[in-house]
Protein backbone atom coordinates (compact mmCIF):
# COMPACT_ATOMS: atom_id res chain seq x y z
CA UNK A 1 0.00 0.00 0.00
CA UNK A 2 1.33 3.46 -1.11
CA UNK A 3 2.56 5.64 1.63
CA UNK A 4 0.19 8.02 0.38
CA UNK A 5 -2.69 6.14 1.62
CA UNK A 6 -1.50 5.84 4.97
CA UNK A 7 -4.07 8.37 6.99
CA UNK A 8 -2.41 9.81 9.95
CA UNK A 9 -3.95 7.33 12.84
CA UNK A 10 -2.32 4.19 10.40
CA UNK A 11 1.55 6.21 10.47
CA UNK A 12 0.82 6.63 14.51
CA UNK A 13 0.30 3.29 14.62
CA UNK A 14 3.78 2.36 12.80
CA UNK A 15 5.23 4.56 15.21
CA UNK A 16 3.88 2.68 18.38
CA UNK A 17 4.92 -0.60 16.43
CA UNK A 18 8.19 0.96 15.69
CA UNK A 19 8.51 1.80 19.52
CA UNK A 20 7.72 -2.68 20.08
CA UNK A 21 10.37 -3.24 17.44
CA UNK A 22 13.05 -1.53 18.91
CA UNK A 23 11.67 -3.00 22.57
CA UNK A 24 11.90 -6.67 20.87
CA UNK A 25 15.70 -5.82 19.16
CA UNK A 26 16.70 -4.70 22.86
CA UNK A 27 15.76 -7.72 24.27
CA UNK A 28 17.73 -9.99 21.97
CA UNK A 29 20.77 -7.39 22.07
CA UNK A 30 23.51 -9.82 21.31
CA UNK A 31 21.85 -10.88 18.56
CA UNK A 32 20.45 -8.25 16.98
CA UNK A 33 21.92 -5.07 17.92
CA UNK A 34 25.41 -5.52 19.16
CA UNK A 35 27.39 -6.41 16.24
CA UNK A 36 25.50 -3.26 14.80
CA UNK A 37 26.67 -1.11 17.60
CA UNK A 38 30.28 -2.28 17.97
CA UNK A 39 30.62 -1.31 14.13
CA UNK A 40 29.23 1.87 14.77
CA UNK A 41 31.63 2.86 17.56
CA UNK A 42 35.05 1.40 15.47
CA UNK A 43 33.80 4.30 12.79
CA UNK A 44 33.06 7.13 15.05
CA UNK A 45 34.96 6.54 18.58
CA UNK A 46 32.30 8.82 20.87
CA UNK A 47 29.51 6.06 19.70
CA UNK A 48 30.19 3.99 22.46
CA UNK A 49 27.93 0.44 23.11
CA UNK A 50 26.97 1.86 26.50
CA UNK A 51 25.59 5.46 24.82
CA UNK A 52 24.31 3.89 22.01
CA UNK A 53 22.16 1.34 23.78
CA UNK A 54 20.73 4.16 26.17
CA UNK A 55 20.02 6.22 23.28
CA UNK A 56 17.51 3.72 21.64
CA UNK A 57 16.20 2.71 24.93
CA UNK A 58 15.42 5.83 25.43
CA UNK A 59 13.91 6.23 22.22
CA UNK A 60 11.52 3.30 22.84
CA UNK A 61 9.79 4.89 25.77
CA UNK A 62 9.39 8.43 24.14
CA UNK A 63 7.20 6.89 20.93
CA UNK A 64 5.36 4.98 23.25
CA UNK A 65 3.97 8.89 23.90
CA UNK A 66 2.80 9.19 20.30
CA UNK A 67 -0.71 9.83 20.83
CA UNK A 68 -0.12 12.60 23.48
CA UNK A 69 3.08 14.52 20.59
CA UNK A 70 0.41 14.44 18.25
CA UNK A 71 -2.80 15.55 19.85
CA UNK A 72 -2.77 19.07 19.44
CA UNK A 73 -2.29 18.77 15.00
CA UNK A 74 -5.27 17.61 13.94
CA UNK A 75 -5.39 15.88 10.44
CA UNK A 76 -2.11 16.18 8.82
CA UNK A 77 -2.63 14.48 5.40
CA UNK A 78 -0.95 16.47 2.67
CA UNK A 79 -3.01 15.92 -1.05
CA UNK A 80 0.81 15.93 -2.23
CA UNK A 81 3.58 15.00 -0.33
CA UNK A 82 6.19 17.03 -0.95
CA UNK A 83 10.28 16.05 0.07
CA UNK A 84 11.92 17.50 2.72
CA UNK A 85 15.76 17.28 2.84
CA UNK A 86 16.75 16.94 6.33
CA UNK A 87 20.93 17.44 6.56
CA UNK A 88 21.84 15.51 10.80
CA UNK A 89 24.42 16.76 12.84
CA UNK A 90 25.78 13.63 13.93
CA UNK A 91 27.30 14.98 17.52
CA UNK A 92 25.09 11.60 19.44
CA UNK A 93 23.26 8.68 18.53
CA UNK A 94 20.33 8.74 16.79
CA UNK A 95 20.45 12.83 17.23
CA UNK A 96 18.48 12.77 13.99
CA UNK A 97 15.47 10.57 14.53
CA UNK A 98 13.31 12.94 15.76
CA UNK A 99 13.56 14.78 12.15
CA UNK A 100 12.96 11.87 10.69
CA UNK A 101 9.91 11.10 12.46
CA UNK A 102 8.31 14.39 12.13
CA UNK A 103 8.70 14.38 8.60
CA UNK A 104 6.99 10.89 8.03
CA UNK A 105 4.44 11.37 10.50
CA UNK A 106 3.57 14.45 8.91
CA UNK A 107 3.13 12.79 5.65
CA UNK A 108 5.97 13.97 4.06
CA UNK A 109 8.87 12.16 2.33
CA UNK A 110 12.15 12.09 3.68
CA UNK A 111 15.57 12.95 2.10
CA UNK A 112 18.29 12.70 4.67
CA UNK A 113 21.97 13.95 4.33
CA UNK A 114 24.46 12.04 7.45
CA UNK A 115 27.50 13.46 9.09
CA UNK A 116 29.99 11.19 7.84
CA UNK A 117 30.95 9.44 11.24
CA UNK A 118 27.08 8.87 11.52
CA UNK A 119 25.82 6.69 8.57
CA UNK A 120 25.23 3.33 10.62
CA UNK A 121 22.50 4.10 13.19
CA UNK A 122 19.87 6.22 11.68
CA UNK A 123 19.69 4.13 8.60
CA UNK A 124 19.35 1.08 10.92
CA UNK A 125 16.19 2.85 12.91
CA UNK A 126 14.77 3.70 9.36
CA UNK A 127 14.62 -0.61 8.73
CA UNK A 128 13.16 -0.88 11.55
CA UNK A 129 9.47 1.50 11.15
CA UNK A 130 9.86 0.10 7.49
CA UNK A 131 9.64 -3.47 9.13
CA UNK A 132 6.84 -2.01 11.03
CA UNK A 133 5.14 -0.43 8.04
CA UNK A 134 6.45 -1.43 4.50
CA UNK A 135 4.66 1.39 2.79
CA UNK A 136 7.74 3.72 4.58
CA UNK A 137 10.15 2.42 2.01
CA UNK A 138 9.40 4.52 -0.93
CA UNK A 139 9.32 7.67 1.59
CA UNK A 140 12.48 7.42 3.23
CA UNK A 141 16.04 8.23 1.21
CA UNK A 142 19.58 8.26 2.74
CA UNK A 143 21.91 10.96 0.01
CA UNK A 144 25.12 11.49 -0.39
CA UNK A 145 24.07 14.98 -1.76
CA UNK A 146 20.46 16.72 -0.58
CA UNK A 147 19.33 17.27 -4.15
CA UNK A 148 15.08 17.93 -5.68
CA UNK A 149 14.01 18.96 -2.04
CA UNK A 150 10.66 21.09 -1.05
CA UNK A 151 11.77 21.93 2.12
CA UNK A 152 14.56 21.30 4.33
CA UNK A 153 15.80 21.17 7.96
CA UNK A 154 19.37 21.06 8.73
CA UNK A 155 21.14 21.16 11.97
CA UNK A 156 24.58 22.27 12.61
CA UNK A 157 27.08 24.46 14.30
CA UNK A 158 26.42 28.62 14.20
CA UNK A 159 29.13 28.28 10.81
CA UNK A 160 27.65 25.91 9.11
CA UNK A 161 24.43 27.82 9.59
CA UNK A 162 25.74 30.35 7.35
CA UNK A 163 25.99 27.70 4.56
CA UNK A 164 23.18 26.15 5.14
CA UNK A 165 21.14 29.75 4.80
CA UNK A 166 23.10 30.51 1.69
CA UNK A 167 22.68 26.95 -0.63
CA UNK A 168 19.10 26.46 1.29
CA UNK A 169 17.63 29.81 2.35
CA UNK A 170 15.03 29.75 -0.78
CA UNK A 171 13.54 26.82 0.87
CA UNK A 172 10.95 26.51 3.94
CA UNK A 173 13.39 25.89 5.84
CA UNK A 174 14.85 25.14 9.81
CA UNK A 175 17.73 25.70 10.49
CA UNK A 176 19.37 24.94 13.82
CA UNK A 177 22.64 26.74 15.70
CA UNK A 178 24.56 26.19 18.59
CA UNK A 179 22.45 25.59 21.82
CA UNK A 180 23.93 24.19 25.55
CA UNK A 181 22.16 23.14 28.33
CA UNK A 182 23.44 24.85 31.77
CA UNK A 183 22.21 24.03 35.30
CA UNK A 184 20.79 26.18 38.21
CA UNK A 185 22.39 25.33 41.46
CA UNK A 186 20.87 26.86 44.74
CA UNK A 187 23.65 25.25 47.19
CA UNK A 188 20.38 23.39 48.64
CA UNK A 189 20.53 20.56 46.74
CA UNK A 190 20.96 16.74 47.53
CA UNK A 191 23.76 14.53 46.98
CA UNK A 192 21.33 12.13 44.84
CA UNK A 193 20.47 15.60 42.79
CA UNK A 194 23.98 16.25 42.19
CA UNK A 195 24.84 12.45 40.75
CA UNK A 196 21.56 13.08 38.72
CA UNK A 197 22.92 16.06 36.98
CA UNK A 198 26.06 14.38 36.30
CA UNK A 199 24.19 12.48 33.61
CA UNK A 200 23.35 15.85 32.37
CA UNK A 201 26.90 16.86 32.41
CA UNK A 202 28.73 13.42 30.99
CA UNK A 203 26.03 11.74 29.10
CA UNK A 204 27.22 11.30 25.67
CA UNK A 205 30.76 12.82 26.69
CA UNK A 206 28.95 16.07 27.22
CA UNK A 207 28.52 16.46 22.69
CA UNK A 208 24.52 17.28 22.90
CA UNK A 209 23.02 20.09 22.63
CA UNK A 210 21.01 19.37 25.63
CA UNK A 211 24.49 18.56 27.84
CA UNK A 212 24.78 21.34 30.53
CA UNK A 213 28.24 22.51 29.88
CA UNK A 214 27.86 25.57 32.31
CA UNK A 215 26.51 25.83 36.22
CA UNK A 216 24.83 28.65 37.71
CA UNK A 217 26.32 28.41 41.47
CA UNK A 218 25.50 31.41 44.21
CA UNK A 219 27.93 33.25 45.06
CA UNK A 220 30.74 31.90 47.50
CA UNK A 221 29.51 28.25 46.56
CA UNK A 222 31.95 25.37 47.52
CA UNK A 223 32.10 23.10 44.71
CA UNK A 224 33.56 20.00 47.04
CA UNK A 225 29.98 18.04 47.17
CA UNK A 226 29.91 18.84 43.25
CA UNK A 227 33.07 17.43 42.63
CA UNK A 228 31.98 14.21 44.66
CA UNK A 229 29.12 13.11 43.08
CA UNK A 230 30.94 13.24 39.78
CA UNK A 231 32.83 10.24 41.15
CA UNK A 232 31.10 7.33 39.68
CA UNK A 233 31.22 9.03 36.35
CA UNK A 234 35.15 8.69 35.50
CA UNK A 235 34.00 5.64 33.41
CA UNK A 236 34.40 8.74 30.71
CA UNK A 237 38.40 8.49 31.05
CA UNK A 238 37.63 5.21 29.34
CA UNK A 239 37.34 6.55 26.29
CA UNK A 240 41.19 7.59 24.80
CA UNK A 241 39.33 10.92 22.74
CA UNK A 242 37.96 11.79 25.84
CA UNK A 243 40.86 11.57 28.17
CA UNK A 244 43.24 13.12 25.23
CA UNK A 245 40.58 16.35 25.18
CA UNK A 246 40.82 16.24 29.26
CA UNK A 247 44.23 16.11 28.85
CA UNK A 248 45.34 19.11 26.64
CA UNK A 249 42.74 21.15 28.25
CA UNK A 250 44.17 20.43 31.81
CA UNK A 251 47.84 21.40 29.87
CA UNK A 252 46.62 24.60 28.13
CA UNK A 253 45.34 25.68 31.15
CA UNK A 254 47.88 25.30 33.14
CA UNK A 255 50.28 26.75 30.58
CA UNK A 256 48.28 29.73 30.60
CA UNK A 257 47.70 29.86 34.09
CA UNK A 258 44.32 30.27 34.76
CA UNK A 259 42.48 29.08 37.90
CA UNK A 260 40.53 25.89 37.40
CA UNK A 261 39.88 22.97 39.13
CA UNK A 262 39.58 19.06 38.26
CA UNK A 263 39.05 15.66 39.37
CA UNK A 264 41.26 13.89 36.67
CA UNK A 265 38.58 13.94 34.74
CA UNK A 266 36.46 16.62 34.51
CA UNK A 267 37.88 20.24 34.72
CA UNK A 268 35.69 23.32 35.97
CA UNK A 269 36.47 26.56 35.15
CA UNK A 270 34.79 30.18 35.80
CA UNK A 271 33.52 31.45 32.75
CA UNK A 272 30.95 33.31 31.27
CA UNK A 273 31.08 31.89 28.36
CA UNK A 274 27.95 28.78 27.99
CA UNK A 275 29.21 26.86 25.52
CA UNK A 276 32.55 25.18 27.06
CA UNK A 277 34.99 22.05 25.41
CA UNK A 278 34.84 18.35 25.97
CA UNK A 279 35.96 17.38 29.42
CA UNK A 280 35.14 21.18 30.69
CA UNK A 281 32.43 22.39 32.66
CA UNK A 282 32.23 26.68 33.36
CA UNK A 283 30.75 28.09 36.44
CA UNK A 284 29.70 31.36 36.81
CA UNK A 285 28.07 33.03 40.31
CA UNK A 286 24.95 34.58 40.74
CA UNK A 287 23.86 37.47 43.74
CA UNK A 288 20.14 36.50 43.51
CA UNK A 289 17.66 34.15 41.71
CA UNK A 290 15.93 37.14 40.79
CA UNK A 291 18.68 38.69 39.07
CA UNK A 292 19.97 35.38 37.14
CA UNK A 293 16.31 34.35 35.75
CA UNK A 294 16.56 37.94 33.83
CA UNK A 295 20.01 36.47 32.56
CA UNK A 296 19.05 33.03 32.28
CA UNK A 297 15.53 34.98 29.63
CA UNK A 298 18.04 37.31 28.36
CA UNK A 299 20.16 34.36 27.13
CA UNK A 300 17.20 31.78 26.17
CA UNK A 301 18.07 32.22 22.95
CA UNK A 302 21.17 30.18 23.52
CA UNK A 303 19.94 27.49 26.01
CA UNK A 304 18.71 24.49 25.22
CA UNK A 305 17.07 23.40 28.22
CA UNK A 306 17.76 24.17 32.25
CA UNK A 307 18.70 21.88 34.50
CA UNK A 308 17.68 22.60 38.07
CA UNK A 309 15.47 21.72 41.54
CA UNK A 310 12.26 20.66 39.80
CA UNK A 311 9.85 24.01 40.86
CA UNK A 312 12.25 26.62 40.65
CA UNK A 313 11.34 28.04 37.53
CA UNK A 314 7.99 26.65 36.93
CA UNK A 315 5.86 30.25 37.25
CA UNK A 316 8.31 31.35 35.15
CA UNK A 317 6.43 31.74 31.99
CA UNK A 318 9.69 32.67 29.72
CA UNK A 319 11.99 29.37 31.12
CA UNK A 320 9.31 26.53 32.20
CA UNK A 321 9.28 25.49 28.86
CA UNK A 322 12.80 24.85 29.07
CA UNK A 323 13.31 23.67 32.72
CA UNK A 324 13.91 19.88 33.28
CA UNK A 325 15.16 18.41 36.33
CA UNK A 326 18.58 17.33 37.11
CA UNK A 327 19.71 13.91 35.38
CA UNK A 328 16.53 14.65 32.40
CA UNK A 329 18.25 16.59 29.88
CA UNK A 330 18.76 13.98 27.51
CA UNK A 331 15.54 12.26 28.01
CA UNK A 332 13.63 15.00 26.26
CA UNK A 333 9.40 14.05 25.35
CA UNK A 334 9.03 13.91 21.58
CA UNK A 335 7.14 17.89 22.20
CA UNK A 336 10.85 18.91 23.31
CA UNK A 337 11.98 20.58 19.80
CA UNK A 338 15.41 21.28 19.58
CA UNK A 339 15.54 25.05 19.49
CA UNK A 340 11.76 25.83 20.68
CA UNK A 341 10.91 25.62 16.79
CA UNK A 342 8.26 22.98 16.45
CA UNK A 343 9.09 20.66 13.63
CA UNK A 344 5.78 18.91 13.53
CA UNK A 345 3.65 22.75 12.90
CA UNK A 346 6.37 23.48 9.85
CA UNK A 347 6.25 20.25 7.96
CA UNK A 348 2.14 20.44 8.85
CA UNK A 349 1.64 23.85 7.03
CA UNK A 350 3.78 22.96 3.96
CA UNK A 351 1.96 22.99 0.59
Amino acid sequence: MPVTTLRLKERMHALKRLSENISGKLENYDRDLKPVFVHAHRLNPWFTERFVKEALQQWSVALQQVETWLKTYGEMNPPKPLTVGVINAGNIPFVGLHDLISVIISGHNYQGKNASGDNILLPLVAQFLIEAEPAFGERINFVDRITGIDAVIATGSNNSARYFEHYFGKYPNIIRKNRNGVAVLTGNESNDELVALGKDIFWYFGLGCRNVSKLYVPKGYDLTKFFEAMFGYQFVSDSNKYINNFEYHNSVLLLKRIPFLQNGFLIVREEKQISSPISIVHYEQYESIPELTAHLIAEKDSLQCIATGSSLYENSHELKDITVTFGETQNPELWDYADGVDTVRFLAGLR
